[in-house]
């Protein structure tokens, strides 16, 4: 699976993306993931991507012309189906894990970093019309604003990538697919901090399987 991160901050993607379980998996070619930095397309000697909002407000908005123009570049080098384009948007379509077991199935994923106020909400409108795209949609990581883009792009690409089978070495590690709690212990047994002892659940000493997962299906829930 190819993830194409198109962003101001390349470096921000690449420092976590070729470290850890995805840097793995992309010496193992599970996945690859690649940027671009949008000042690339500008269209102008300055690398400007940003203007002032129609209508007045504040902040500034990024330009369609080089969003268009990147993703078009993009395209040519892929294959001509299966092609899917996320906008990272706070009011976008909300993130979640069964999106990113969805998304898993795609071959290539744009992911075009939102920053300032927004994209010029004609980028989504022409790159809509491109019938060699197969969809287009704006995705948001959750209820909050963030300064940009970046950190729910490396949020979708981790969660998504995950998915791929392989990636986590042993598939069983897939959170989802067993029964787990959000509460986990290991050794020592009775952990002693300023005086208290603080003891494992006997419950998970107990060698009893089927109360072990009990407890821990109580706490855990993924959607």
């Amino acid at each position: 699976m190819n993830f194409h991160v198109i962003t101001l901050f390349p470096e921000v993607i690449e420092a976590y993306t070729n470290a850890s379980i995805l840097g793995r998996a992309q010496e193992d070619k599970k996945i690859k993931v690649k940027t671009y930095q949008l000042r690339d397309t500008a269209g102008n000697k300055w690398g400007k991507v940003d203007e002032r909002p129609y209508g007045g407000g504040p902040g500034m908005v990024l330009r369609a012309e080089p969003v268009i123009k990147v993703v078009e570049k993009i395209r040519r080098k892929v294959k001509p189906s299966g092609v899917k384009v996320l906008i990272t948007s706070a009011g976008g379509k909300p993130f979640t894990n069964a999106y990113a077991q969805k998304l898993s199935k795609f071959k290539d994923v744009i992911i075009v970093c939102g920053r300032y106020e927004g994209i010029d909400a004609r980028a989504k409108k022409v790159l809509k019309a491109d019938p060699s795209i197969a969809e287009v949609e704006e995705v948001s990581v959750g209820p909050y604003i963030l300064t940009g883009g970046e950190v729910p792009a490396l949020a979708i690409i981790d969660a998504t990538a995950r998915q791929i089978k392989g990636v986590l070495g042993k598939f069983e590690s897939l959170e989802e697919g067993r029964v787990a709690s959000h509460d986990v212990y290991t050794r020592p047994e009775i952990l002693k901090i300023k005086g208290k002892s603080h003891r494992v659940p006997k419950v998970l000493l107990s060698g009893h399987h089927a109360k072990i997962d009990t407890l821990r299906s109580k706490r855990r829930s993924f959607k």
